[in-house]
């Protein structure tokens, strides 16, 4: 049954035009074992951007050199690495991934991947035992439970099969908080202090009664629906598609996001114009022209994505703690099955992801939150990683609470097209385009479509 459904999976999104299918080479390489040979003169390193190469160019100490194009870093034994990417959009990182995980047992050595990156959100298809395209990092000879026993322990299960198999590792954990301007909360509450607004918003509750007071005085608590959806989905107490079944089932929490999303966009305390996000009413939201209070956004969104839509001072934000621990994104590193750079790989990831000190730097470097839990109580604690951006504020005070609450959902290989489609479903129903029960019709139709294999979709009751 199991196969089935993974082989049926990756042909309805090859014919999404989302995802391309990959699976087991059927070679004597689909073991993962590594045996001791030569290593290969190129490390193919698929990603989606340039976020995990520049870290490694500024961290991984082997690193001799980088091309001008920032195609080819040379390491300082003579290995070259070849970054591949490709982006995200419109699926085509995964279908070009996906492709080349196809070719890997008959692609010439210094054309195989070595490692791949994945994202939370499809991580799962990626890590699945029968897909076969992810080592066990034990197969590497790297012991989860001593070399990784500092990082923190949803990471790891994120990064596993469905047997506790670790296949992956990352260097960053994305605990979410509240991010909100410092100008709107005094002008509201009287104070910008972090603790005070953070009893203003501890709960759920809560911000609903401060929701009232913001729009008191004309501003929004939020920009747009979209931006709770993490929060609850994030806290699901089962997957949207158990492993061995069809069936889409859609958690009451899910169901809860909808009815508050409602009734907070009919109270007002949503802009209406918002829709959705990452598009271009989204990014003003965060402008200083705008009324909107305060985003839910881990650290790689307040770097990313706040900072550089913000046209005011530096300073004018300041973090605190959200209405619930929740998580948002992560990038884990994989070892393709069929590398013939196995010593290089592990080399890789254990600097990467395990070395205290190296993630400290990059948390220091790029305020990424990373991933020990050693570490992240350090920087808390030490006013030396203050942001200037967040007005000298040390985000990781609020960051690590967060981080160590955090129970992750559980993950499916459908996590991915849930996510859109339901969002985009129930969109149009905020909007006033459907009615509730179309929006869910709607949602039914999506989701087979994107996968032929489901059958069905059970709501709560």
């Amino acid at each position: 049954m199991k196969k089935r459904v993974f082989a049926a999976l990756m042909a309805a999104v090859t014919a999404a035009g989302l995802l391309a299918g990959c699976g087991s080479s059927g070679s004597d390489e689909g073991s993962g074992t590594t045996e001791s040979t030569e290593e290969g003169k190129v490390i193919n390193i698929y990603s989606w951007n340039d976020e995990f190469r520049t870290r490694l160019e500024a961290v991984y100490p082997e690193v001799e050199s980088t091309s001008d194009d920032g195609t080819v870093t040379t390491l300082k034994d003579g290995t070259e690495i070849h970054w591949v990417i490709n982006p995200n959009q419109d699926g085509v990182y995964q279908q070009k991934l996906d492709e080349a995980l196809m070719n890997q047992a008959d692609a010439a050595a210094d054309d195989k991947i070595d490692i791949f990156l994945s994202e939370t959100d499809y991580v799962y298809k990626y890590t699945d035992a029968e897909a076969d395209v992810a080592m066990p990092l034990t197969d590497l000879g790297i012991d989860p439970d001593t070399d990784l026993a500092d990082q923190y322990d949803f990471t790891k299960t994120t990064a596993s099969d469905r047997e506790g198999v670790q296949r992956g590792s990352t260097w960053q954990c994305c605990p979410g908080v509240l991010v909100y301007r410092r100008d709107i909360a005094k002008d509201v509450f009287g104070t910008d202090d972090p603790t005070a607004v953070g009893e203003k918003v501890k709960d759920w509750d809560t911000l609903k009664a401060t929701a009232e007071e913001l729009k008191a005085k004309g501003y929004y608590t939020f920009a747009s629906y979209a931006d709770t959806f993490r929060v609850y989905s994030n806290n699901m107490s089962e997957p949207w598609v158990a492993d061995g079944e069809t069936t889409v089932k859609i958690d009451p929490l899910i169901m809860d996001w909808v009815e508050n999303s409602k009734e907070w966009l009919d109270a007002g305390y949503l802009d209406k114009t918002v829709k959705g996000q990452f598009n271009d009413d989204w990014n003003k939201a965060m402008g200083s022209s705008s009324k909107v209070f305060a985003f839910l956004l881990p650290p790689w969104g307040i770097d990313f994505t706040l900072n550089p839509n913000w046209d005011g001072d530096a300073g004018a934000w300041a973090v605190t703690n959200p209405p619930q621990e929740y998580n948002w994104g992560g990038s884990y590193i994989h070892a393709a099955t069929g590398t013939d750079n196995p010593e290089h790989v592990k080399d890789i990831i254990l600097a990467m992801t395990a070395d205290k000190d190296t993630l400290l730097k990059i948390s220091k470097d790029y305020l990424d939150f990373t991933n020990t839990v050693s570490g992240m109580e350090e920087a808390a604690a030490d006013d030396t990683y203050a942001s200037d951006f967040l007005g000298g504020q040390n985000a990781y005070e609020y960051y690590a609470p967060v981080a160590e609450n955090i129970k992750i959902a559980p993950l499916s290989a459908y996590d991915l097209g849930c996510v859109e489609l339901f969002q985009n479903s129930f969109s149009d129903y905020f909007q006033g385009n459907v009615d509730f029960d179309k929006a869910k019709a709607n949602f039914e139709t999506a989701i087979k479509e994107r996968y032929p294999d489901i059958t069905e979709v059970e709501w709560p009751e």
